[in-house]
């Protein structure tokens, strides 16, 4: 990875025309050949870029350009479509090359795949005298998260979300129409639970007698958080 801080400007051809006047800004070019510019702003996202498959080649700026002060230029032309994007240097200030290696990529703690574990684990954040049935109870329409059973012999089940909205309350009703139709797990209750409910979601699953549960991941990690586990 080559990291250039400059004093540049910028212009994007192609698809569409965009211009960035001359200012300081962090050029980032990658391994797989993509450019980004980013400023001292804006987060994570760059003010523009090129990704792969591109090529870079470094011009010699033209007469005009070299007489406003352009000392070398950039043009990075994409490979497919021949969009090209052309950065003009005015004064290099930082001028690295770093070998990154091989990524491990990322791994996701909090997934709703881990919610169903540590529910799973806990089925005493749903309710009291619950015994856990199976985990991805199949169904025709797709499996349930989790079935618990209670201790009048009833079913409970369990749609688990990170971030719960209308659709997951609506894929909850839809199991448990289905399952209410098995006597062998005949009456079939619903909990939504996930880290955080939006209001209509809420709204809708009191309307389908359904109940909601706010999860506590840290908590139920066994990381004190501070916040209730129940909402």
């Amino acid at each position: 990875m080559r990291l250039v801080i400059a004093r540049c400007s910028v212009d994007y051809h192609g698809r569409l025309n965009a211009h960035l006047d001359p200012a300081i800004r962090l050029l980032v070019h990658k391994g797989d050949g993509s450019l980004l510019i980013h400023s001292d702003s804006l987060s994570y996202k760059p003010l523009n870029w090129m990704s792969p498959p591109c090529t870079l080649v470094v011009e010699e700026p033209e007469e005009d350009a070299a007489a406003a002060g352009v000392v070398e230029q950039w043009r990075v032309t994409h490979r497919k479509n021949g969009d090209e994007l052309v950065v003009q240097i005015y004064e290099l200030m930082h001028d690295s090359t770093h070998e990154l290696g091989v990524d491990p990529g990322l791994v996701k703690d909090g997934v709703e795949a881990d919610l169903q574990r540590l529910l799973a684990e806990q089925v005493d954040v749903i309710g009291d005298e619950l015994t856990l049935v199976r985990r991805e109870y199949p169904t025709a329409i797709g499996p349930v998260d989790l079935l618990l059973r209670d201790p009048a012999g009833g079913t409970v089940a369990v749609e688990v979300k990170r971030r719960g909205d209308i659709d997951g309350v609506e894929q909850l009703t839809r199991y448990l129409e289905l399952l209410g139709r098995d006597p062998h797990l005949a009456p079939v209750t619903g909990v939504f639970a996930a880290q955080e409910i939006k209001p209509q979601a809420k709204v809708l699953a009191a309307d389908r007698g359904i109940r909601c549960v706010t999860l506590d991941y840290e908590g139920m990690k066994g990381t004190e958080s501070g916040a209730p586990r129940l909402f």
